[in-house]
């Protein structure tokens, strides 16, 4: 079933930390399994039914519109007519129905700027907010239900990071078990996959430095009305080059988490 309920998507850094692959294009169309970790993103927002995205862009923003302008040439078989009257018809086409709103936030807005400069676009209630480089498989219609039960302004979704290194359990010297990159037990951290009411927008201006995670959020949870819904799931964001190859490792074994949420 569908959902109303707009995803805005923060699609406008540098990657500057990932720099081998933003020099030619921005961070969210660094592909994992041959897609944008964008259309990852997407695709798992997609198969909980909500299909309406803003996408708020800033460098090298061109590279996105041309990709979702020219989505199903890019991704699909066809065969052209010359005569603009006939059109392309598309082959092995994917059963996708999204309606993507691209907007031009500024190449240095932060976070915050930047989901007040789309404010114009959000036509729904509440609106759901992730960033543009990271997979989970987080149960995004539980969070939706869980943010509207309990009626406050925002809800973040708290996670384990993962270890940096392997986990060994011992039992004396020996080696029990050894696991690569385990989600840790215990802490959390902001996952992004967000939802807020409307009202949050007034915790933030369009000013360039208008920062999220530093001002709004904090005063959201200063007020009370920031509350965390705790995935103990998959989670992994890709910052650099190491977890880039981390998540095509995954794909490439048919052991990435996410697609469980995306498929």
């Amino acid at each position: 079933m569908k959902n109303r309920t707009q995803v805005v998507i923060l699609c406008g850094g540098k990657g500057t930390r990932i720099k081998e692959e933003t020099v030619s294009k921005p961070k969210p169309m660094i592909e994992i399994g041959g897609k944008p970790i964008l259309w990852h993103i997407m695709k798992s927002y997609s198969n909980h039914g909500f299909n309406r995205f803003i996408l708020a862009l800033g460098y090298k923003e061109n590279k996105i519109k041309e990709y979702f302008y020219n989505y199903q040439f890019m991704l699909h078989d066809f065969t052209i007519n010359t005569n603009p009257e006939v059109g392309a018809k598309f082959y092995n086409e994917e059963e996708v129905d999204w309606e993507v709103t691209c907007v031009n936030t500024g190449d240095d807005t932060l976070k915050g700027g930047r989901v007040k400069r789309i404010e114009r676009y959000i036509d729904t209630d509440c609106f759901h907010l992730t960033y543009g480089d990271g997979v989970s498989n987080v149960n995004i219609s539980e969070l939706h239900k869980f943010h509207c039960e309990n009626d406050l302004i925002g809800t973040v979704t708290a996670v384990r990071p993962p270890s940096r290194f392997g986990e060994l359990d011992l039992d004396a010297d020996r080696v029990v078990s050894f696991r690569e990159k385990p989600q840790l037990s215990s802490g959390f951290i902001n996952g992004g996959y967000f939802v807020f009411k409307r009202d949050f927008l007034d915790y933030l201006t369009i000013d360039k430095e208008c920062d999220l995670e530093f001002s709004a959020l904090q005063n959201l949870a200063e007020k009370k009305q920031l509350l965390a819904y705790k995935h103990d799931g998959f989670w992994q964001c890709m910052d650099n080059v190491r977890e880039r190859d981390y998540l095509n490792k995954l794909m490439e074994s048919n052991n990435a988490p996410w697609l469980n949420n995306v498929y």
